[in-house]
């Protein structure tokens, strides 16, 4: 069911922004610049030669929890920029995001008694270290495979537990949700500086983006792969 899918390429970039403010942080993984005026999506998408059909796809997913793209959006859609895309996600995530949240939350350690900080510390890196390696199997497994597929090369497939997302997904979650948790529970009172709660407003963000992402590929990835797999099948 497609009732919540509003996004269209005739509307203007500037008010699915407006309606969406956290879609903000997609614009550089697609290389859209600020600065766009008001432009619809078709025609921004047509300065940065990207596939509309493709981006308003993203968007819907990444807006609309209930949007659900049917079989026949994930057959039409020009998936070209999909795996540029998933890996500019990565990059965002682990040099950028993670990376300046690792570095907040070494310096709030630092300023706490041993104890509560290794318990920090040893959270946050638990958490990196597990997306990291998500991300990891994802560029050496996932994402060679559909390229393969994209190629008509594609082997046939003895073991598919690289692509069983729900239960990876779930446990970053899981873990971030921890981390969360020892810090709102354990953490002494005098932690809570600006710097604190700066920290954890950073980590909400980030969890609700990792959410989103994993959506995208729960109902964008996976299944343009078996629709791949399915015209493979088909062709041998």
């Amino acid at each position: 069911m497609n009732e919540h899918a509003v996004f269209s390429a005739k509307m203007r970039l500037s008010d699915l922004i407006a309606a969406n403010h956290n879609l903000i942080l997609m614009l550089p993984r697609f290389g859209i610049s600020l600065g766009f005026g008001d432009k619809s999506v078709q025609e921004v998408c047509k300065d940065y030669h990207l596939p509309v059909d493709f981006f308003t796809l993203i968007c819907n997913v990444y807006t609309f929890e209930h949007y659900q793209p049917s079989s026949q959006e994930i057959r039409q859609t020009d998936m070209s920029p999909l795996l540029p895309y998933l890996k500019a996600s990565h990059h965002y995530y682990l040099q950028e995001r993670l990376e300046h949240i690792d570095n907040h939350v070494h310096l709030l350690a630092a300023s706490l008694e041993d104890k509560f900080g290794r318990v920090l510390c040893r959270f946050f890196d638990d958490y990196i270290s597990e997306v990291r390696e998500h991300f990891r199997k994802e560029e050496t497994e996932t994402f060679p495979y559909l390229e393969a597929l994209q190629q008509g090369s594609a082997p046939m497939l003895s073991d598919r537990s690289f692509l069983l997302y729900d239960e990876a997904h779930e446990s970053i979650k899981d873990t971030l949700n921890d981390l969360t948790q020892i810090i709102f529970k354990y953490l002494p009172a005098k932690a809570f500086s600006n710097d604190a709660v700066d920290l954890v407003f950073d980590i909400f963000q980030i969890s609700n983006d990792l959410e989103k992402h994993a959506l995208i590929e729960e109902k964008i990835l996976l299944p343009y792969i078996e629709y791949l797999e399915q015209n493979t099948a088909q062709a041998r």
